[in-house]
């Protein structure tokens, strides 16, 4: 496929699937890799490199299905976006970071670097299904392929990736996708970049085609507000109420930052996201 073209529908498909968690194919690394905290989220405090005490010896959390009651709210919200598997059956082959320290040292560095190339991904692979921002699928296309790449590489290779970099070249163009479709879909949105709401009351607001972009959303009350087409990537929503919104044309808005949030069965969600087992029904 020519390097100047979109990802064809059924290529967009295949790469959407491998930028879902896939626990069956991994190794249990977010409950191994990842620090624990506690508060709210987690029960207990637990260090970064060893594994949660609800890790079973077949990588399966022992608690899978009643974690929120027994305290680790936060497992429920993350998402790996693949990463998981991918480092665990591309990147070591299947090892299993149990059989020696530097392969575990090594696999545990690599995690956070492929879920953040595949965070990535995921938003440039919605942006090319933006019609508003079709003037801008070549150089998406391009930008997807180069990530995908990136994240292909070697243990070596992904350590001395310089994040930062990717994230502000994406990041720019990330931003003129949404510039240019909210103006098309919603000229006039109001600007909250970074803004800090915590806890603000935003009952029934109308927030069609803002940018939210980073904002502090935690515990704001957005019931009733109508967020079309509002851009929320990296939007803090931790119980944030969404009772009754609605989110139909939302830019950038992920899984994750959904079933962080609180809702019912009258939000509108987006197409792709489903709404969360723990909202009131």
């Amino acid at each position: 496929m020519p390097a100047d073209l979109p990802a064809p529908d059924a290529d967009r498909a295949d790469l959407g699937q491998r930028l879902r968690a896939d626990c069956g194919r991994c190794v249990g690394l977010c409950c191994v890799a990842l620090p624990f905290a506690a508060s709210a989220d987690f029960a207990i405090d637990k260090p970064g490199g060893v594994p949660c005490p609800n890790l079973r010896a077949d990588f399966r959390c022992g608690i899978h299905d009643r974690l929120r009651e027994n305290g680790f709210r936060g497992c429920t919200v993350f998402d790996c976006r693949g990463a998981g598997q991918r480092v665990s059956q591309e990147t070591f082959a299947g090892r299993d970071w149990r059989d020696d320290a530097e392969t575990a040292r090594q696999m545990f560095a690599v995690l956070p670097v492929v879920q953040h190339l595949h965070e990535l991904m995921g938003h440039l692979l919605e942006s090319l299904g933006r019609p508003q921002a079709a003037a801008l699928h070549p150089e998406l296309g391009q930008a997807l392929e180069r990530l995908d790449a990136l994240a292909a590489g070697d243990a070596t290779s992904l350590l001395s990736l310089d994040r930062g970099a990717v994230q502000g070249e994406v990041g720019d163009l990330l931003l003129r996708v949404s510039t240019t479709v909210r103006e098309a879909a919603a000229p006039g949105g109001e600007d909250h970049r970074g803004a800090d709401l915590l806890g603000a009351d935003l009952r029934r607001a109308r927030l069609t085609g803002a940018s939210l972009r980073g904002a502090l959303l935690v515990a704001a009350r957005l019931d009733g507000a109508d967020l079309r087409w509002a851009d929320l990537v990296g939007a803090d929503l931790r119980d944030a109420d969404l009772s009754g919104a609605d989110l139909s044309g939302v830019l950038f808005l992920t899984q994750s930052q959904l079933d962080a949030a609180r809702g019912d069965a009258s939000t509108v969600l987006p197409d792709g996201l489903t709404q969360p087992r723990h909202w009131q029904v």
